[in-house]
């Protein structure tokens, strides 16, 4: 369908392929016998298909088709997630916790679903020695491997070498897995609640007294 069909009058052929409001193939007919059908179901005559011979014309309700495309494409667009780049920067001699601390970073990114562009910082001597980045980058994109997967290798870029790793999950997949771990949580939640209930208690407690007051045979 093109995007901006043309209904009715502006409508210039002397016959079209005529399609009924459900989809039924009602034939080729003269423009003037469409137009007539068209006012008669009270519904509007609209071309779908202009290149074709003849063209091809629908029966239908094009304020409420208007109104149910803009309704897809407003929820298209709501649904819509955007990855996002997200940067970490190290440095070539990092030490052990400090690099625990930025990978932890990186699984959190990745698990969102978004990019990560990792950046090595090198300087004084250190830019002598590049073979000290490269082997870093490899260690944290091999410990990052079951999350995500290197989309751009490292590359010097100056006084610094950039890496980017992608998620392996698509950032509308990542939202749906946590509003769905949000969605169990609040369940659990609501159930330790309810178990925790005094009134409940006071329930079980009362039936057991009444039953121990009751004389035994």
């Amino acid at each position: 369908m093109s995007t901006e069909p043309r209904i009715n009058e502006r409508i210039r052929v002397p016959e079209v392929r005529l399609v009924g409001p459900n989809g039924e193939q009602v034939g080729i007919v003269s423009i003037g016998d469409a137009l007539k059908l068209a006012q008669e179901s009270d519904l509007d005559l609209v071309e779908v298909a202009a290149t074709a011979r003849p063209p091809v014309c629908k029966l239908m309700d094009y304020g409420k088709f208007k109104y149910e495309s803009a309704m897809k494409a407003r929820e298209a667009r709501r649904n819509q997630a955007h990855t996002i780049i997200k940067e970490i920067k190290l440095r070539p001699k990092i030490d052990p916790h400090d690099y625990e601390t930025k990978k932890g970073h990186v699984v959190r990114f990745l698990k969102a679903g978004d990019k990560v562009k990792v950046t090595i910082m090198f300087r004084g001597r250190e830019q002598s020695r590049p073979e000290l980045g490269f082997r870093l980058l490899q260690r944290l994109a091999e410990d990052v491997t079951e999350l995500g997967f290197v989309e751009s290798q490292p590359k010097q870029d100056g006084r610094n070498m950039i890496m980017v790793i992608g998620p392996h999950k698509k950032k509308a997949e990542a939202k749906a897995e946590k509003a769905a771990a949000r969605a169990r949580t609040d369940d659990l939640a609501h159930d330790d609640l309810a178990h925790d209930d005094p009134a409940h208690d006071d329930v079980s407690v009362g039936a057991d007294m009444a039953g121990a007051s009751e004389p035994q045979e």
